[in-house]
């Protein structure tokens, strides 16, 4: 699925993150899920592959750990943008 650019960020992050007192003490999961975020990057770090991730946790949609890892990667990159014009 690609997302909208017209998309409110906000909006964006609330559909794919979210933390809640009552979900597992206010650790960021996939939204309407129990699954923390940590976990699909412990499994990418261990070499596994989204699709490994998926059938593990089958309330995760494909779309949210794409679009996390769409976030992920434009804030990286904004980041190293930010560092290269400071140097």
């Amino acid at each position: 699925m690609a997302y909208n650019n017209c998309m409110d960020s906000q909006e964006l992050r609330e559909r794919i993150v979210m933390k809640s007192d009552d979900i597992m003490g206010r650790t960021p999961v996939f939204a309407r899920t129990r699954v923390p975020i940590q976990t699909l990057l412990d499994y990418l770090e261990a070499g596994d592959s989204g699709d490994d991730f998926l059938d593990g946790f089958p309330t995760v949609r494909r779309e949210q750990v794409i679009g996390f890892l769409e976030e992920a990667k434009e804030r990286m990159l904004a980041s190293a943008a930010c560092n290269e014009t400071a140097a």
